[in-house]
């Protein structure tokens, strides 16, 4: 059973993921921070590391443009969720070829290990991360050679809709790929919620 937690501003929704599993307490998240190393702003990284205690799961950091094989593939697999922050999706889907960590977490989440992605992270899982460039920068990945993405979910989610600081780089995305692809937008109070295929958008309670 895939268990895919999609969000813009996961501090803003950890609550509502939550709810929906009552024995998350105690367990080991695998959290990814690798997207925010390219970025100047990075608050929300430790935002979701708090959110993430809150929640009683044991944050265990792997950054996977430094990690060994060995490290990236124990993490992954004992830990029972995974967690990947946001940042730049280009440098997240470079590192995370690179380093042979996609196909591991890729192996890992069809195995039914819970996936919580925010922002970068989420928009990652799209068949190609080529429409996110109106809010990314392409140029932190010098060594990407493709924007296929992982390709977990068949549609492009698109994060912080409606919400500052990408309330107009959103518009823009929308005017430019929305008669090309099928784009998803959410606020940072909504997550997309895919369980075993079957795709709902929750919102937090204000």
């Amino acid at each position: 059973m895939t268990k895919l937690f999609l969000t813009s501003y996961f501090a803003e929704v950890a609550g509502v993921i939550g709810d929906f599993d009552e024995r998350i307490e105690g367990k080991r998240v695998t959290f990814i921070p690798t997207a925010s190393l390219p970025e100047e702003i990075t608050f929300y990284v430790e935002d979701a590391k708090k959110a993430l205690e809150q929640l009683g799961l044991i944050v265990d950091k792997l950054e996977v443009s430094t990690a060994s094989t060995g490290e990236i593939e124990d993490k992954l697999k004992n830990n029972e969720y995974i967690y990947v922050t946001g940042g730049n999706t280009y440098f997240l889907l470079q590192e995370l070829r690179r380093s042979g960590a996609d196909k591991i977490l890729l192996e890992q989440i069809r195995l039914g290990k819970p996936y919580i992605g925010e922002s970068a992270g989420t928009v990652v899982l799209s068949p190609n991360i080529a429409y996110i460039q109106e809010m990314d920068n392409p140029d932190a990945a010098k060594n990407l050679e493709s924007y296929e993405g992982l390709n977990l979910v068949n549609f492009y989610p698109l994060p912080h809709y409606g919400n500052q600081p990408f309330k107009d780089s959103a518009e823009l995305v929308i005017s430019k790929y929305s008669n090309e692809i099928e784009l998803s937008p959410f606020s940072n109070n909504q997550l997309i919620a895919v369980i075993d295929g079957e795709v709902e958008t929750w919102s937090a309670v204000s």
